[in-house]
């Protein structure tokens, strides 16, 4: 039922450090303020520790705040900072999962469009 409400379009990461002592409130005001994206979108919300080995994921379900965390316990995200110089990093689902599963981003690049303008 939740991942209904959850709009897995998007998924935004918050491109800086976040202080892993917010709770909900803290990365929500994050969002609106820092991000500048509202919270109640459905969106998930993507954040790293300093030391890149925690995430926190914060969405709303259109009945409350999530959050949830993952630790690595011998490895660091791959945190792609190179796909936006802005406050935002904005991935597919696809790329999220790739980035909770330990892939380097900045080496994963899909095969390059084609354009023609006829078949022969």
């Amino acid at each position: 039922m939740f991942l209904r409400e959850i709009n897995l379009s998007e998924v935004y990461l918050c491109r800086e450090e976040t202080d892993f002592r917010k709770d909900i409130n803290g990365l929500a005001l994050m969002v609106e303020d820092y991000l500048q994206e509202n919270v109640l979108s459905g969106k998930l919300f993507v954040f790293i520790n300093r030391k890149k080995d925690k995430i926190k994921v914060l969405y709303w379900d259109m009945t409350g705040f999530c959050i949830w965390k993952k630790r690595l316990e011998k490895s660091k995200f791959f945190w792609p900072e190179h796909l936006s110089m802005s406050r935002k990093i904005i991935l597919s689902f696809q790329q999220f999962k790739y980035l909770l599963e330990g892939f380097d981003l900045r080496f994963w690049k899909p095969h390059p469009e084609l354009k023609f303008e006829k078949v022969s």
